[in-house]
């Protein structure tokens, strides 16, 4: 590389840019040990890394980065009864959705809003333990700067019915600017959508938010939830 700058003649700060961009092509990303898992998800989890922020809406569960270990062992338990993954497997998603967590810290961390249904809170995985560990984990997490957390009450007239969603953005690098990413789940299918759609997810956000109790009063339903379980 450095050679072929010479070569063209490239110096200064595109010299410097190009330079840190051959350091980061070859550095290994921790997904690449779990090679053996679908490649909807290895691909997902790669995109994910790559984000500087992301905006989520939990209809069914709570967000995998804000998941207790406890609570994601039941969760991908369920999906051992539909596609019989054996233990082991079963263990290796599971540290995968552990290893993900730390996008949260370090000197760069993950800007991440979520927006959860309140049936969400109510809705029981595992045993009341596992329901009282979770939504501690989630206020605990609420007090992180990088972590905003809404939750949506029952008890209004909701305007947007969707499924979970996770709308991942990035930050320009070396002056080429990165679209939105869209990824979102069904029992079978796992997908991207296009750039034309992901604006439809921005809006739907969007709404969803301002539906929303604010992160004080969301914090406050939560300890509520909490209690009740």
């Amino acid at each position: 590389m450095r050679r072929l700058l010479d070569l063209y003649e490239i110096d200064g700060a595109r010299h410097d840019d190009l330079i840190s961009l051959a350091h980061d092509a070859a550095q290994r990303g921790w997904w690449e040990d779990y090679r053996d898992l679908p490649s909807p998800l290895a691909n997902f989890i790669a995109l994910e890394s790559e984000a500087t922020a992301a905006r989520e809406w939990g209809s069914t569960v709570i967000p995998g980065l804000l998941q207790s270990e406890s609570y994601a062992r039941n969760v991908i338990g369920g999906w051992s009864d539909l596609a019989t993954l054996p233990p082991q497997e079963l263990e290796r998603r599971l540290d995968v959705r552990m290893r993900r967590r730390e996008l949260l810290d370090g000197p760069t961390p993950l800007e991440l809003s979520a927006i959860i249904d309140e049936a969400v809170l109510r809705r029981r995985i595992g045993d009341h333990k596992v329901m009282r560990e979770q939504l501690e984990h989630l206020y605990q997490m609420t007090e992180r700067p990088n972590v905003n957390v809404q939750i949506l009450p029952l008890d209004i007239a909701h305007s947007v019915l969707t499924e979970s969603f996770i709308l991942l953005e990035f930050s320009s690098v070396h002056d080429i600017t990165f679209p939105d990413i869209v990824h979102t789940e069904s029992l079978t299918i796992s997908h991207f959508a296009d750039e034309a759609v992901t604006y439809m997810y921005r809006l739907a956000y969007s709404s969803l938010s301002r539906q929303a109790l604010d992160a004080a009063e969301s914090r406050r339903r939560i300890a509520e939830v909490k209690e009740a379980w």
